[in-house]
Protein backbone atom coordinates (compact mmCIF):
# COMPACT_ATOMS: atom_id res chain seq x y z
CA UNK A 1 0.00 0.00 0.00
CA UNK A 2 1.19 3.49 -0.84
CA UNK A 3 1.26 5.80 2.15
CA UNK A 4 -0.92 8.84 1.44
CA UNK A 5 0.28 12.40 1.84
CA UNK A 6 -1.26 14.42 4.68
CA UNK A 7 -2.02 17.88 3.25
CA UNK A 8 -2.82 20.65 5.73
CA UNK A 9 -4.15 24.21 5.24
CA UNK A 10 -2.37 27.27 6.62
CA UNK A 11 -3.79 30.78 6.97
CA UNK A 12 -0.59 32.42 8.17
CA UNK A 13 3.11 31.87 8.73
CA UNK A 14 2.47 30.81 12.33
CA UNK A 15 -0.10 28.25 11.26
CA UNK A 16 2.17 26.92 8.49
CA UNK A 17 4.95 26.31 11.00
CA UNK A 18 2.47 24.65 13.35
CA UNK A 19 1.29 22.31 10.58
CA UNK A 20 4.87 21.37 9.69
CA UNK A 21 5.93 20.68 13.29
CA UNK A 22 2.76 18.72 14.09
CA UNK A 23 3.22 16.31 11.19
CA UNK A 24 2.08 17.62 7.80
CA UNK A 25 3.64 16.09 4.70
CA UNK A 26 2.55 19.14 2.72
CA UNK A 27 0.89 22.49 3.39
CA UNK A 28 -1.28 24.58 1.08
CA UNK A 29 -1.38 28.35 1.39
CA UNK A 30 -2.73 31.39 -0.40
CA UNK A 31 -1.02 34.60 -1.39
CA UNK A 32 -2.64 38.00 -1.06
CA UNK A 33 -4.30 37.61 -4.47
CA UNK A 34 -6.04 34.95 -6.60
CA UNK A 35 -6.47 32.37 -3.82
CA UNK A 36 -10.23 32.10 -3.06
CA UNK A 37 -9.82 33.09 0.59
CA UNK A 38 -9.97 36.88 0.53
CA UNK A 39 -10.98 37.08 4.21
CA UNK A 40 -8.17 34.93 5.57
CA UNK A 41 -4.84 36.48 6.58
CA UNK A 42 -3.01 34.98 3.62
CA UNK A 43 0.70 35.29 2.90
CA UNK A 44 2.78 38.26 1.82
CA UNK A 45 5.62 37.39 -0.52
CA UNK A 46 8.10 37.68 2.34
CA UNK A 47 6.01 35.37 4.54
CA UNK A 48 5.62 32.94 1.66
CA UNK A 49 9.37 32.89 1.10
CA UNK A 50 10.03 32.28 4.80
CA UNK A 51 7.29 29.65 5.04
CA UNK A 52 8.55 27.69 2.05
CA UNK A 53 12.11 27.76 3.39
CA UNK A 54 10.93 26.59 6.83
CA UNK A 55 8.81 23.79 5.33
CA UNK A 56 11.56 22.59 3.01
CA UNK A 57 14.05 22.56 5.89
CA UNK A 58 11.71 20.09 7.62
CA UNK A 59 11.05 17.97 4.52
CA UNK A 60 7.54 19.37 3.96
CA UNK A 61 6.13 20.56 0.62
CA UNK A 62 4.20 23.79 0.04
CA UNK A 63 1.45 24.28 -2.54
CA UNK A 64 0.15 27.75 -3.42
CA UNK A 65 -3.48 28.27 -4.36
CA UNK A 66 -4.30 30.41 -7.40
CA UNK A 67 -7.73 28.95 -8.02
CA UNK A 68 -10.01 31.89 -8.75
CA UNK A 69 -12.22 31.81 -11.85
CA UNK A 70 -10.36 34.60 -13.62
CA UNK A 71 -11.86 37.53 -15.54
CA UNK A 72 -10.03 39.44 -18.27
CA UNK A 73 -8.91 42.05 -15.77
CA UNK A 74 -7.20 39.39 -13.65
CA UNK A 75 -4.89 37.97 -16.30
CA UNK A 76 -2.15 40.60 -16.26
CA UNK A 77 -1.97 40.36 -12.47
CA UNK A 78 -1.80 36.56 -12.65
CA UNK A 79 1.18 36.78 -14.99
CA UNK A 80 3.05 39.12 -12.64
CA UNK A 81 2.17 36.94 -9.64
CA UNK A 82 3.47 33.78 -11.30
CA UNK A 83 6.77 35.49 -12.14
CA UNK A 84 7.14 36.20 -8.39
CA UNK A 85 6.23 32.62 -7.47
CA UNK A 86 8.75 31.30 -9.98
CA UNK A 87 11.48 33.03 -7.98
CA UNK A 88 10.15 31.80 -4.60
CA UNK A 89 9.77 28.17 -5.71
CA UNK A 90 6.72 26.46 -4.19
CA UNK A 91 6.30 22.77 -4.94
CA UNK A 92 3.03 23.18 -6.82
CA UNK A 93 0.32 25.64 -7.86
CA UNK A 94 -3.35 24.81 -7.29
CA UNK A 95 -5.36 26.11 -10.26
CA UNK A 96 -8.93 25.76 -11.55
CA UNK A 97 -9.11 28.14 -14.51
CA UNK A 98 -7.77 26.88 -17.90
CA UNK A 99 -6.46 30.34 -18.78
CA UNK A 100 -4.57 30.59 -15.50
CA UNK A 101 -3.30 27.03 -16.05
CA UNK A 102 -1.91 28.08 -19.44
CA UNK A 103 -0.16 31.10 -17.93
CA UNK A 104 1.44 28.88 -15.27
CA UNK A 105 2.77 26.44 -17.88
CA UNK A 106 4.23 29.33 -19.89
CA UNK A 107 5.86 31.25 -17.02
CA UNK A 108 6.90 28.57 -14.51
CA UNK A 109 6.77 25.17 -16.26
CA UNK A 110 9.15 23.74 -13.66
CA UNK A 111 6.47 24.07 -10.94
CA UNK A 112 3.89 21.27 -10.78
CA UNK A 113 0.26 22.20 -11.35
CA UNK A 114 -2.56 20.64 -9.32
CA UNK A 115 -6.13 21.09 -10.54
CA UNK A 116 -8.41 22.57 -7.87
CA UNK A 117 -11.69 21.02 -6.76
CA UNK A 118 -13.24 24.24 -8.12
CA UNK A 119 -12.78 22.75 -11.60
CA UNK A 120 -15.48 20.13 -10.80
CA UNK A 121 -13.38 17.02 -11.34
CA UNK A 122 -15.93 14.21 -11.23
CA UNK A 123 -14.79 11.59 -13.77
CA UNK A 124 -11.68 9.87 -15.08
CA UNK A 125 -11.98 11.48 -18.53
CA UNK A 126 -11.57 14.87 -16.84
CA UNK A 127 -8.49 13.58 -15.02
CA UNK A 128 -7.02 12.32 -18.29
CA UNK A 129 -7.76 15.68 -19.93
CA UNK A 130 -5.77 17.60 -17.32
CA UNK A 131 -2.98 15.00 -17.32
CA UNK A 132 -2.59 15.38 -21.09
CA UNK A 133 -2.17 19.13 -20.60
CA UNK A 134 0.58 18.58 -18.02
CA UNK A 135 -1.13 18.51 -14.61
CA UNK A 136 0.50 16.18 -12.09
CA UNK A 137 -2.44 16.01 -9.67
CA UNK A 138 -6.20 16.57 -9.72
CA UNK A 139 -8.30 17.35 -6.65
CA UNK A 140 -11.51 15.35 -6.71
CA UNK A 141 -14.89 16.97 -6.35
CA UNK A 142 -16.34 16.45 -2.88
CA UNK A 143 -19.37 14.82 -4.50
CA UNK A 144 -17.54 11.57 -5.34
CA UNK A 145 -18.06 8.31 -3.46
CA UNK A 146 -15.38 5.84 -2.45
CA UNK A 147 -16.52 3.52 -5.25
CA UNK A 148 -16.28 6.31 -7.82
CA UNK A 149 -12.80 7.22 -6.60
CA UNK A 150 -11.72 3.58 -6.83
CA UNK A 151 -13.03 3.38 -10.41
CA UNK A 152 -11.34 6.67 -11.23
CA UNK A 153 -7.99 5.41 -9.93
CA UNK A 154 -8.26 2.32 -12.16
CA UNK A 155 -8.80 4.43 -15.27
CA UNK A 156 -6.10 7.10 -15.06
CA UNK A 157 -2.31 6.97 -15.47
CA UNK A 158 -0.50 5.64 -12.42
CA UNK A 159 1.64 8.77 -12.15
CA UNK A 160 -1.37 11.12 -12.02
CA UNK A 161 -2.17 11.79 -8.37
CA UNK A 162 -5.61 12.01 -6.74
CA UNK A 163 -6.09 14.51 -3.94
CA UNK A 164 -9.30 14.28 -1.90
CA UNK A 165 -10.80 16.28 0.96
CA UNK A 166 -11.22 14.03 4.00
CA UNK A 167 -11.92 16.51 6.80
CA UNK A 168 -13.43 19.94 7.33
CA UNK A 169 -16.30 22.18 6.29
CA UNK A 170 -18.62 21.12 3.48
CA UNK A 171 -20.04 23.61 0.97
CA UNK A 172 -23.72 23.30 -0.01
CA UNK A 173 -22.95 24.06 -3.68
CA UNK A 174 -21.36 21.80 -6.24
CA UNK A 175 -17.61 21.65 -5.58
CA UNK A 176 -17.85 25.00 -3.83
CA UNK A 177 -18.99 26.96 -6.89
CA UNK A 178 -21.64 28.94 -5.02
CA UNK A 179 -23.73 31.92 -6.20
CA UNK A 180 -25.50 32.72 -2.91
CA UNK A 181 -22.82 35.08 -1.59
CA UNK A 182 -22.68 37.09 -4.81
CA UNK A 183 -26.48 37.25 -5.03
CA UNK A 184 -27.07 38.38 -1.46
CA UNK A 185 -24.05 40.60 -0.80
CA UNK A 186 -22.28 41.28 -4.10
CA UNK A 187 -19.24 39.42 -2.80
CA UNK A 188 -18.28 36.66 -5.21
CA UNK A 189 -17.34 33.28 -3.68
CA UNK A 190 -15.60 32.35 -6.93
CA UNK A 191 -13.34 35.38 -6.52
CA UNK A 192 -12.49 34.51 -2.91
CA UNK A 193 -14.97 36.73 -1.05
CA UNK A 194 -17.57 34.23 0.21
CA UNK A 195 -19.72 35.51 3.10
CA UNK A 196 -20.97 31.98 3.95
CA UNK A 197 -24.71 32.64 3.49
CA UNK A 198 -25.28 28.87 3.72
CA UNK A 199 -24.76 29.30 7.49
CA UNK A 200 -27.45 31.99 7.87
CA UNK A 201 -30.90 31.53 9.36
CA UNK A 202 -33.75 31.21 6.84
CA UNK A 203 -37.55 31.34 6.66
CA UNK A 204 -39.92 30.68 3.72
CA UNK A 205 -42.52 32.94 2.07
CA UNK A 206 -45.56 31.89 0.04
CA UNK A 207 -45.79 33.99 -3.14
CA UNK A 208 -49.39 35.20 -2.56
CA UNK A 209 -48.49 36.35 0.96
CA UNK A 210 -45.61 38.80 0.45
CA UNK A 211 -43.91 39.88 3.64
CA UNK A 212 -45.31 36.94 5.59
CA UNK A 213 -42.22 35.01 6.64
CA UNK A 214 -42.89 31.47 7.77
CA UNK A 215 -40.14 29.82 9.81
CA UNK A 216 -39.32 26.19 9.16
CA UNK A 217 -39.47 25.25 12.81
CA UNK A 218 -36.69 23.23 14.36
CA UNK A 219 -36.35 25.17 17.59
CA UNK A 220 -37.12 28.61 18.93
CA UNK A 221 -34.22 30.16 16.99
CA UNK A 222 -35.38 29.18 13.50
CA UNK A 223 -33.75 26.89 10.94
CA UNK A 224 -30.45 26.71 9.10
CA UNK A 225 -31.56 24.66 6.09
CA UNK A 226 -28.29 24.91 4.11
CA UNK A 227 -25.93 24.33 7.04
CA UNK A 228 -23.91 21.14 6.48
CA UNK A 229 -22.13 19.13 9.12
CA UNK A 230 -18.33 18.94 8.82
CA UNK A 231 -16.64 16.11 6.99
CA UNK A 232 -14.63 13.65 9.11
CA UNK A 233 -13.08 10.42 7.82
CA UNK A 234 -10.77 9.59 10.74
CA UNK A 235 -12.45 6.19 11.15
CA UNK A 236 -12.30 5.33 7.42
CA UNK A 237 -8.57 5.48 6.65
CA UNK A 238 -8.54 1.90 5.26
CA UNK A 239 -11.24 2.66 2.66
CA UNK A 240 -9.48 5.86 1.59
CA UNK A 241 -6.13 4.10 1.20
CA UNK A 242 -7.62 1.16 -0.71
CA UNK A 243 -9.38 3.56 -3.10
CA UNK A 244 -5.95 4.75 -4.24
CA UNK A 245 -6.08 8.34 -2.98
CA UNK A 246 -2.59 9.86 -3.01
CA UNK A 247 -3.21 12.94 -0.86
CA UNK A 248 -5.54 13.31 2.14
CA UNK A 249 -6.57 16.96 2.18
CA UNK A 250 -7.83 18.85 5.24
CA UNK A 251 -10.10 21.87 4.66
CA UNK A 252 -9.51 25.06 6.65
CA UNK A 253 -7.43 27.95 5.30
CA UNK A 254 -9.21 30.27 7.74
CA UNK A 255 -8.65 28.10 10.82
CA UNK A 256 -6.51 28.73 13.90
CA UNK A 257 -3.24 27.10 14.85
CA UNK A 258 -5.15 25.06 17.47
CA UNK A 259 -7.46 23.55 14.83
CA UNK A 260 -4.50 22.80 12.57
CA UNK A 261 -2.43 21.27 15.37
CA UNK A 262 -5.25 19.00 16.57
CA UNK A 263 -6.30 17.79 13.13
CA UNK A 264 -2.74 17.37 11.85
CA UNK A 265 -1.52 15.44 14.87
CA UNK A 266 -4.57 13.16 14.99
CA UNK A 267 -4.57 12.25 11.29
CA UNK A 268 -0.77 11.87 11.38
CA UNK A 269 -1.10 9.30 14.15
CA UNK A 270 -4.04 7.51 12.47
CA UNK A 271 -2.31 7.24 9.09
CA UNK A 272 1.00 6.12 10.60
CA UNK A 273 -0.71 3.58 12.86
CA UNK A 274 -2.70 2.11 9.98
CA UNK A 275 0.33 1.82 7.70
CA UNK A 276 2.27 0.17 10.53
CA UNK A 277 -0.48 -2.25 11.57
CA UNK A 278 -4.22 -2.07 10.73
CA UNK A 279 -5.03 -3.73 14.05
CA UNK A 280 -3.16 -0.99 15.90
CA UNK A 281 -5.24 1.59 14.04
CA UNK A 282 -8.48 -0.20 14.95
CA UNK A 283 -7.48 -0.50 18.60
CA UNK A 284 -6.90 3.28 18.89
CA UNK A 285 -10.15 4.40 17.24
CA UNK A 286 -11.73 5.77 20.41
CA UNK A 287 -8.59 7.85 20.99
CA UNK A 288 -8.65 9.35 17.46
CA UNK A 289 -12.33 10.27 17.78
CA UNK A 290 -11.80 11.81 21.18
CA UNK A 291 -8.83 13.84 19.92
CA UNK A 292 -10.41 15.07 16.69
CA UNK A 293 -13.40 16.36 18.69
CA UNK A 294 -11.06 18.70 20.58
CA UNK A 295 -10.90 21.06 17.61
CA UNK A 296 -13.71 23.43 16.65
CA UNK A 297 -16.25 21.67 14.43
CA UNK A 298 -19.91 21.52 13.37
CA UNK A 299 -20.73 17.88 14.18
CA UNK A 300 -19.38 15.25 11.79
CA UNK A 301 -20.51 13.45 8.63
CA UNK A 302 -18.89 11.22 6.00
CA UNK A 303 -20.20 13.47 3.23
CA UNK A 304 -20.60 11.77 -0.17
CA UNK A 305 -18.12 8.95 0.42
CA UNK A 306 -20.75 6.30 1.17
CA UNK A 307 -23.66 7.63 -0.87
CA UNK A 308 -25.44 10.91 -1.36
CA UNK A 309 -26.02 12.83 1.89
CA UNK A 310 -29.54 13.00 3.31
CA UNK A 311 -31.23 15.21 5.89
CA UNK A 312 -29.05 13.72 8.63
CA UNK A 313 -26.00 15.53 7.22
CA UNK A 314 -27.57 18.96 7.73
CA UNK A 315 -27.80 21.03 10.93
CA UNK A 316 -31.20 22.69 11.15
CA UNK A 317 -31.18 24.29 14.59
CA UNK A 318 -27.87 26.13 14.85
CA UNK A 319 -25.04 27.70 12.88
CA UNK A 320 -22.58 27.55 15.77
CA UNK A 321 -19.53 25.37 16.21
CA UNK A 322 -18.83 22.81 18.89
CA UNK A 323 -15.84 24.28 20.73
CA UNK A 324 -14.08 22.36 23.49
CA UNK A 325 -10.86 24.35 23.86
CA UNK A 326 -9.58 27.91 23.54
CA UNK A 327 -6.25 28.54 21.83
CA UNK A 328 -3.75 30.39 24.04
CA UNK A 329 -0.59 30.49 21.92
CA UNK A 330 2.60 28.77 20.79
CA UNK A 331 5.68 28.42 22.97
CA UNK A 332 8.78 30.24 21.73
CA UNK A 333 12.29 30.43 23.16
CA UNK A 334 13.36 29.78 26.74
CA UNK A 335 14.51 32.74 28.83
CA UNK A 336 16.72 30.41 30.86
CA UNK A 337 14.97 30.77 34.20
CA UNK A 338 12.00 28.45 33.63
CA UNK A 339 10.10 31.08 31.66
CA UNK A 340 9.27 30.73 27.96
CA UNK A 341 8.22 33.38 25.45
CA UNK A 342 4.66 33.41 24.13
CA UNK A 343 2.55 35.68 21.94
CA UNK A 344 -0.83 35.02 23.53
CA UNK A 345 -3.97 34.55 21.45
CA UNK A 346 -6.54 34.54 24.27
CA UNK A 347 -6.50 35.69 27.88
CA UNK A 348 -5.40 33.40 30.70
CA UNK A 349 -4.14 34.06 34.22
CA UNK A 350 -1.64 32.92 36.84
CA UNK A 351 -3.17 29.97 38.69
CA UNK A 352 -5.19 28.73 35.70
CA UNK A 353 -5.09 25.04 34.79
CA UNK A 354 -4.21 24.79 31.10
CA UNK A 355 -2.97 22.08 28.74
CA UNK A 356 0.31 21.78 26.84
CA UNK A 357 -0.21 20.01 23.50
CA UNK A 358 3.01 18.51 22.15
CA UNK A 359 3.67 17.52 18.51
CA UNK A 360 4.69 13.99 19.54
CA UNK A 361 1.18 13.18 20.82
CA UNK A 362 1.59 13.95 24.51
CA UNK A 363 -0.71 16.32 26.39
CA UNK A 364 0.24 17.73 29.80
CA UNK A 365 -2.12 19.43 32.23
CA UNK A 366 -0.24 22.19 34.06
CA UNK A 367 -0.88 25.16 36.34
CA UNK A 368 0.35 28.61 35.30
CA UNK A 369 2.93 29.36 37.99
CA UNK A 370 4.09 32.75 36.79
CA UNK A 371 3.81 35.35 34.06
CA UNK A 372 5.88 38.44 33.18
CA UNK A 373 5.84 41.08 30.49
CA UNK A 374 8.71 41.50 28.02
CA UNK A 375 10.63 43.57 30.58
CA UNK A 376 10.37 40.88 33.26
CA UNK A 377 7.72 42.64 35.32
CA UNK A 378 5.27 40.20 37.03
CA UNK A 379 1.72 40.00 35.64
CA UNK A 380 -1.43 38.26 36.88
CA UNK A 381 -3.01 37.88 33.41
CA UNK A 382 -2.52 38.83 29.76
CA UNK A 383 -5.63 40.73 28.67
CA UNK A 384 -4.33 42.33 25.46
CA UNK A 385 -4.58 40.42 22.13
CA UNK A 386 -1.25 39.18 20.81
CA UNK A 387 0.50 40.40 23.94
CA UNK A 388 4.10 39.16 24.12
CA UNK A 389 4.76 37.61 27.52
CA UNK A 390 6.85 35.00 29.32
CA UNK A 391 5.23 32.11 31.21
CA UNK A 392 6.40 29.61 33.81
CA UNK A 393 4.37 26.40 33.70
CA UNK A 394 6.60 24.36 35.97
CA UNK A 395 7.66 21.96 33.22
CA UNK A 396 10.27 21.89 30.47
CA UNK A 397 8.83 23.06 27.15
CA UNK A 398 9.91 23.13 23.51
CA UNK A 399 9.35 25.61 20.70
CA UNK A 400 5.95 25.06 19.04
CA UNK A 401 4.39 23.36 22.04
CA UNK A 402 0.83 24.65 21.91
CA UNK A 403 -1.11 25.96 24.91
CA UNK A 404 -4.88 25.52 25.13
CA UNK A 405 -7.54 25.80 27.81
CA UNK A 406 -10.74 23.80 28.26
CA UNK A 407 -13.89 25.86 27.78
Amino acid sequence: MKKPELLIPASSLEVLKTAVIFGADAVYIGGEVFSLRAKSKNFSMDDMREGIAFAHAHGTKVYVTANILAHNGDLEGVEAYFHELKEIGPDALIISDPGVFQIAKEICPEIDVHISTQANNTNYRTYRFWHNLGATRVVSARELSIDELRELRANIPEELEIETFIHGAMCISYSGRCLLSSYFTGRDANQGACTHPCRWKYAIMEETRPGEYLPVYENERGTYIFNSKDLCMIDHIPELVSAGIDSFKIEGRMKTALYVAVVTRTYRQAIDDYMRDPKLYESRMDYYKEEIAKCTYRQFTTGFFFGKPDHDTQIYDSNTYVKAYTYLGLIGESRGDGYYSLEQRNKFSVGDIIEVMKPDGRDMEVRVKGMTDEDGQPMESCPHPKQKIFVDLGVELSSFDLLRKKD
